[in-house]
């Protein structure tokens, strides 16, 4: 990660005059809960907006569970907006804090010191006739999928001007090490601390079992493309869970390294290895919560 930003990074305390709020959507305990929190900014003399990000907000607070974090990431990253995870339901991979802990956490914020975590985003665009379609970011994902009805997909891929192969499956996931424990880790891929600089890739349900997940320097370009066999291929591809274009045959999907990482804020007290045991029950004796 040294190539690109510190994984992580203290700072003696972060100055806020306007923060963020993001609640989960349609769920009225986060609304609710929204409205307490802008409460305790007002007395703070800071002020406060809901569901709305612009450069000028010096802290998000993410109310709701790490799919509401996972849906602004991109533009928190974008805006290098430190980022406060307050999970109402249960332990999360990225929101961290509960919401007895929220009052507590927020005076840290304010006296220091300040635990933040840079988070490694991809960056993607699909060329289309020598057209970019312009960039997205991914904290966790970008997924290459086949329709339902399809045939495999055959998908030559390149790391800079390196082939890696031509994948026959369902689809390749991209995959940050934060999204090693989403859709890569149900396909079979590999788990990767958060603090280090790679990017994965992992076929889905392929068709050879020597297709294995491959993890790749983070300074790599990663390059993607229907093979000569596909005319009539289609494909999805899905950034971070949102549909976002249709690919094909001519078309190239582009993945790298995004410059800008998430500033997410943690704990120094963050134990990773603990949350991935408590999220997949490892060492678990009888018959584990599915929440």
């Amino acid at each position: 990660m040294s190539d690109f930003y510190p994984p992580v990074r203290i700072l003696p305390s972060i100055t806020i005059r306007r923060a963020g709020i993001i609640t989960k959507p349609d769920d009225q305990e986060s609304a609710e809960y929204a409205g307490r929190l802008g409460e305790w900014f007002g007395k703070r003399q800071i002020e406060t907006t809901v569901d709305c990000i612009t450069s000028d907000l010096d802290i998000l607070i993410v109310l709701g569970g790490d799919g509401t974090l996972l849906h602004i990431a991109e533009n928190a990253a974008l805006h290098a907006i430190p980022v406060v995870g307050i999970n109402l339901g249960y332990l999360g991979f990225l929101t961290e804090f509960t919401a007895t802990e929220t009052e507590n956490v927020l005076h840290s914020l304010l006296a220091g010191p300040v635990t933040i975590e840079n988070r490694q985003m991809l960056r993607v665009r699909l060329l289309s006739g020598g057209v970019s379609s312009g960039n997205r970011y991914a904290l966790n994902e970008v997924v290459i999928n086949k329709k339902a009805e399809d045939r495999l997909l055959n998908l030559a891929s390149r790391a800079d001007n390196n082939t890696i192969t031509t994948y026959k499956a369902d689809g390749l996931i991209f995959s940050t090490p934060t999204g090693s424990t989403a859709y890569n880790l149900s396909a079979g891929g590999p788990l990767v601390h958060p603090g280090l600089a790679a990017i994965l890739v992992t076929p889905i349900c392929p068709f050879m079992l020597g297709s294995r997940p491959i993890i790749l320097p983070a300074d790599r370009i990663i390059t993607t493309s229907f093979d000569s066999r596909s005319d009539s291929a289609r494909a999805k591809i899905i950034v971070d869970g949102q549909p976002t274009w249709d690919m094909r045959q001519g078309d190239i999907l582009e993945i790298k390294s995004a410059s800008l990482p998430l500033r997410l804020v943690t704990s120094a007290r963050r134990d990773y290895f603990s949350i991935l045991r408590t999220k997949l029950h490892w060492g678990f004796q009888g018959t584990p919560n599915r929440d």
